[in-house]
C-alpha cells in the first residue's frame, strides 16, 4: 500500500513542478520615459568611506529631485587603478560597498547603476552594478577591455548581461569597453535588447592638458554615436571628478564631461568640464521600441535589399 501511495504521489509532485515552470512570468509594463540622474561625482583615492558618504548623499539627492535611476562612475567607491582595491574590496553582492548602495536605493526608491571594485576570492575586479529600487541586484558587469596598465590590478571579466526593468532593457558596460574592437561589446549590448547601456567611467587627461585647444569627449563620441544610431539606443556614460593620487595615472586629473548620446546618434548632453565639476544632472529619457531583432537588424539597415 506504502509503494502504490508513492507512485501515485511522485507522478503528481511532477505534473505540479511542470505547472509551475509553465507559467508565464507576468509582462513586465515599460516606461518609455523616466529621469535619470547623472551623478558626476568627486571621488577620492582610497578614501572608501567617504566615497560612500557622498555617493549615498547624492543618489538621495537624486531621488528627491525626481530621478528614477541614479548612474554613478566607475570604481566610485577607491577611484579607478588605485592600489587600496587590493586590501578595500568587497564582494558583490553582500560586501560593505554593494550593501551601502544598495540600501541607498532601497530606502529611496530608486534604481542605482554604479562602478565599485569587487573581491571574490583571490581576484580583484573593476566591476559595475544595476540595483533596482528594492535593494536587488539585477546585473553584474565586470569589465572586459580593460586597459593593459590595469591588469596587474584587476582580473578579467567573462561575460555581458543585460536586466528587463520598468524602464525598459538595460545594458551595462564600463569605460573603455566602448573601445573593445568595431564597438563589438556595446554592439553586443545592442543585439541584446537593449533600450539603453549605462556606462560608468572613468575620463582622466594629463597635467598639461588643454581643453580649449582641444575639447575633451570627441573620441567617446566615435564610439557611441555609431552604435547609439543602429540599434536606436540611448548610450550614457558617467565619469567622475578629482586627481588621481595613485596608480599608473598618479598627478592626472578625472575631469568630467559625462556624454548622453540619443537614439538617433547624436550628443543630447555633455557635462562640465574640471577637476572640481562635482554635479547632478537630469536627463529626461524616451526610450524607443526596438525596430528589429536577430537577423531583422539587416532588413532595419538595408530595407532595399532583397530577403
Amino acid at each position: 500500500m506504502q509503494k502504490l501511495i508513492y507512485l501515485l504521489v511522485i507522478p503528481l509532485l511532477l505534473l505540479s513542478c511542470q505547472s509551475d515552470r509553465a507559467k508565464p512570468s507576468t509582462p513586465i509594463e515599460v516606461k518609455r520615459s523616466f529621469k535619470l540622474a547623472m551623478v558626476q561625482m568627486y571621488v577620492e583615492g582610497g578614501a572608501l568611506d567617504v566615497n560612500l558618504s557622498n555617493a549615498t548623499a547624492r543618489i538621495k539627492k537624486a531621488a528627491g529631485a525626481g530621478a528614477d535611476i541614479a548612474l554613478l562612475p566607475e570604481v566610485m567607491d577607491l577611484g579607478w587603478t588605485h592600489s587600496s582595491a587590493l586590501e578595500m574590496a568587497y564582494p558583490v553582492p553582500g560586501g560593505k560597498t554593494f550593501e551601502a548602495l544598495a540600501e541607498a536605493a532601497a530606502e529611496n526608491n530608486i534604481f542605482v547603476c554604479a562602478g565599485l571594485v569587487e573581491k571574490d576570492g583571490d581576484k580583484t575586479y573593476n566591476s559595475a552594478v544595476l540595483i533596482d529600487n528594492h535593494g536587488e541586484l539585477l546585473v553584474k558587469h565586470r569589465k572586459l577591455n580593460e586597459l593593459d596598465i590595469a591588469h596587474d590590478l584587476y582580473a578579467q571579466g567573462d561575460r555581458l548581461n543585460v536586466a528587463h526593468t520598468e524602464f525598459g532593457t538595460i545594458g551595462i558596460h564600463i569605460c573603455a569597453d566602448a573601445f573593445a574592437k568595431d564597438m563589438t561589446l556595446t554592439r553586443s549590448l545592442g543585439y541584446m535588447g537593449a533600450d539603453i547601456v549605462l556606462s560608468p567611467s572613468s575620463w582622466a587627461v594629463p597635467p598639461d592638458f588643454d581643453n580649449e585647444a582641444t575639447p575633451y569627449g570627441a573620441e567617446w563620441n566615435r564610439v557611441y554615436e555609431p552604435v547609439a544610431k543602429e540599434f536606436n539606443m540611448w548610450i550614457i556614460s558617467v565619469t567622475n571628478v578629482g586627481p588621481v593620487t595613485d596608480g599608473p595615472w598618479k598627478g592626472w586629473d578625472c575631469i568630467g564631461c559625462s556624454l548622453v548620446i540619443d537614439p538617433e546618434g547624436a550628443e543630447f548632453y555633455q557635462a562640465p568640464y574640471g577637476v572640481y565639476a562635482d554635479t547632478i544632472i537630469y536627463i529626461d529619457v524616451k526610450t524607443v521600441e526596438r525596430p528589429a531583432r536577430g537577423t531583422d537588424w539587416y532588413k532595419y539597415w538595408n530595407p532595399q535589399e532583397p530577403e
